[in-house]
């Protein structure tokens, strides 16, 4: 009779094969725990006070809500076109694209220029980059108080009114008189001051960016002076960062609040003062959904501005060439 040869213990590399788990019993690797770990508290974070607001609001827009946050019927979309139909809502649209045309080229033209004279200052860049940044960590509440009770405060003790008395000329209702609007230039102002340093920061990184050889081979090419070199090296160059700085300020001014809430409005922040002359929709929505407690119309005003401004960003991006080849 024949014996079967018993097999040997495994030894070695084949005992570490034997032992360790196979596909149906392995178990979480360290590396993927520490992963969950980081990215948990940014995960639940942006579940709850992103996606679960989003979800809630989008619910509310085709509910009746009103004095609640809980639906109480489902109304299809007969809060889109009470918003859409609402020439309060329409107005503050085009009042919005208003403000926009005006503070997006104006933002636009100072940073670069900011940009450009720090980029090509001889010693203490670092300074002025921090000078000029500095607004940027301001609150847009903070800073609109001091515009509407200290710069622009519409008496001659006023800074504003102080420069204009110096010249010999009288003093300005800043924000208290709609013919002519002079409060426009506070807004412009007040926005231009704090976000001017943010994107110069963009331009400067931009302009960082650009080889110093190319400057100089331009030179040999027979291009002389500053205005010629920005022209025909700077700018095109600058293309990318400028169509991103330009899609980032549109899209701040279409959700401009602060500062049209609390310039407008009356002191004791009720919101009433001169804000009739010019409502932004973020401030029509804040009325609609908190000062007369209709979350469902709130809610759809506010997935049509954000509509507007995707629709908007996109026709921007595809005009004007983002991240198109050089």
């Amino acid at each position: 009779m024949t014996l079967a040869p018993t097999p040997s213990a495994p030894t070695g590399e084949r005992a570490r094969r034997a032992h360790r788990p196979g596909p149906g019993r392995r178990g979480i690797s360290r590396q993927t725990l520490a992963f969950w770990g980081f990215i948990a508290p940014m995960a639940i974070g942006l579940l709850v006070f992103v996606v679960v607001p989003i979800v809630w609001g989008l619910i509310l827009s085709v509910s009746n809500a009103q004095t609640t946050i809980t639906p109480d019927r489902f109304v299809g979309l007969d809060n889109y076109v009470a918003v859409l139909g609402d020439p309060a809502f329409r107005g503050s649209l085009v009042l919005v694209v208003v403000f926009a045309l005006v503070i997006v080229p104006t933002t636009l033209g100072f940073s670069l220029l900011l940009a450009l004279l720090v980029n090509a200052a001889p010693w203490g860049k670092g300074i002025f980059r921090t000078i000029f940044f500095i607004p940027t960590a301001c609150s847009y509440v903070v800073a609109s108080v001091v515009w509407k009770m200290s710069l622009f405060n519409g008496l001659p003790t006023g800074l504003a009114n102080s420069v204009l008395g110096f010249f010999g000329l009288e003093p300005i209702a800043w924000i208290g008189t709609t013919t002519p609007p002079w409060f426009w230039i506070v807004l412009v102002t007040v926005r231009l001051w704090l976000q001017a340093g943010f994107f110069m920061i963009i331009f400067t990184a931009g302009l960082q960016e650009i080889p110093r050889e190319l400057y100089e081979a331009a030179q040999l090419d027979g291009i002389r002076g500053p205005l010629q070199e920005l022209r025909y090296i700077t700018l095109p160059l600058l293309r990318n960062t400028t169509v991103s700085v330009m899609l980032l300020c549109l899209i701040g001014a279409f959700q401009a609040f602060d500062e049209f809430y609390n310039i407008l409005g009356s002191a004791g922040g009720g919101g009433q003062g001169n804000m009739s002359a010019a409502m932004t929709p973020l401030v029509y929505l804040y009325k609609a959904a908190f000062a007369d407690q209709n979350y469902g119309l709130g809610s759809a005003g506010a997935f049509v501005l954000t509509a507007l401004i995707l629709i908007i960003t996109l026709i921007q991006g595809r005009v004007f060439g983002l991240n198109r080849e050089k």
